[in-house]
């Protein structure tokens, strides 16, 4: 039996050490690659030139934000007659009658706008966005969920990069206008700097996987089609798309620094069922891909950092069962020296702490946050001061 306990404490141990020892990889190669990192020039994305581009919208019961994302995208500087609205609205509420008023007001404005409910809600987001696929005028699809806020010059940020033809999806980076909200805000900003700074920058550098983040970018309608369009058997259809183009030889972009920004969600419930939602969705992704990601010919490194990204969440199962054995463990230490050396040589996976906390270093400084940091500090202490 305490052969078991150990076996299985040290097997806890190793894989997330492994997983610390790749994360403090993306933090080296962002760091590395850092100053190689430039949005792309700005040329020709406008007049006669301009592709014609689909931006979708899918909603569902968004009454409160639904007038101020058409607002937004309605004012992105394109061309009128090179890009059309499509609203996916799946909603039961009256955020239907709120949209369609707004339609028409920008229909009168001469934007070409798409109104498009279905009967069923099958497959949630995949479905509304597979669905609003087969009457998309756009080689390029643009797509914004309810919360975000896009910049006038969006379109022209992203659309050049695609004169790779390789480029299957370009994703941007997430800004945070509600931030500092409340200590689940900041909380929730600083995983999702950590994510958009360290893993997608990191990973993109090495060309290694990275995911589309399901909004704030742009996808080539031929690369989502190879891919086998949206499907809707996991719970996060971004993931999977993005794995399955990147599988048949699709690359995606990331943009550092170009920031959409957009409203982090603010109740404890709702933050939950995003926590779920991805961590579920990135389970069920590496059982439908992980097969997929080993048979394709890619670099070993390449399937290794996908199938540990896909499954990043089994970190905290794995935590959570050193810590049940933490007492058993103890037990073992104390009553059978004979195991001794084998907590000696354990004790190199101190070493996870050490790699953990310099990737959430390196994340900090590097998403700008060092001086409020500094000036939060400064506060504090002159408060103390003036006491």
């Amino acid at each position: 039996m305490k052969i078991a306990v150990i076996t299985i404490y040290f097997l806890c141990l190793t894989l997330i050490f492994i997983f610390s020892l790749f994360q403090v990889q993306l933090a080296v190669l962002y760091l590395k690659n850092r100053k190689k990192r430039k949005s792309g020039s700005i040329s020709s994305g406008t007049g006669q030139s301009a592709p014609f581009v689909t931006i979708q919208l899918p909603l569902y019961n968004e009454v409160y934000v639904a007038n101020r994302l058409l607002d937004c995208v309605s004012a992105i500087d394109w061309p009128t007659d090179k890009f059309e609205i499509q609203v996916l609205d799946d909603s039961t509420d009256e955020t239907s009658e709120i949209v369609q008023t707004k339609l028409a007001e920008l229909n009168k404005r001469e934007i070409n706008t798409r109104y498009i409910q279905r009967t069923e809600r099958d497959e949630y987001k995949a479905g509304a966005l597979r669905n609003g696929l087969l009457t998309a005028r756009g080689d390029f699809i643009a797509i914004f969920d309810a919360d975000f806020l896009p910049d006038p010059d969006f379109l022209k940020k992203t659309l050049p990069h695609f004169e790779d033809s390789r480029i299957g999806a370009v994703q941007t980076r997430w800004g945070h206008i509600n931030r500092d909200y409340s200590i689940l805000s900041r909380l929730q900003a600083f995983a999702l700097d950590v994510h958009f700074t360290i893993e997608q920058a990191g990973r993109n550098s090495k060309d290694y996987f990275i995911n589309f983040n399901g909004t704030a970018g742009v996808w080539r309608k031929d690369a989502i089609i190879d891919a086998g369009n949206w499907q809707g058997d996991t719970l996060v259809e971004d993931l999977d798309l993005s794995y399955r183009a990147q599988i048949r030889g699709w690359k995606i972009k990331y943009l550092e620094d170009v920031v959409t920004p957009a409203e982090l969600p603010v109740e404890f419930n709702a933050i939950k069922n995003q926590q779920f939602r991805w961590i579920k969705g990135g389970a069920q992704n590496f059982i439908k891909n992980s097969s997929s990601v080993l048979n394709a010919r890619l670099p070993f490194l390449t399937k290794v950092n996908a199938l540990f990204h896909m499954l990043n969440s089994s970190v905290f199962i794995l935590t959570f069962l050193i810590a049940a054995l933490s007492y058993p463990v103890f037990l073992v230490q104390v009553n059978y020296p004979e195991f001794n050396i084998v907590f000696s040589i354990g004790s190199v996976f101190m070493l996870t702490t050490l790699f953990i906390m310099s990737y959430y270093a390196v994340a900090f400084f590097a998403s700008g946050r060092k001086a409020l940091f500094t000036e939060h500090l400064n506060s504090i202490f002159c408060q103390k001061r003036t006491t």
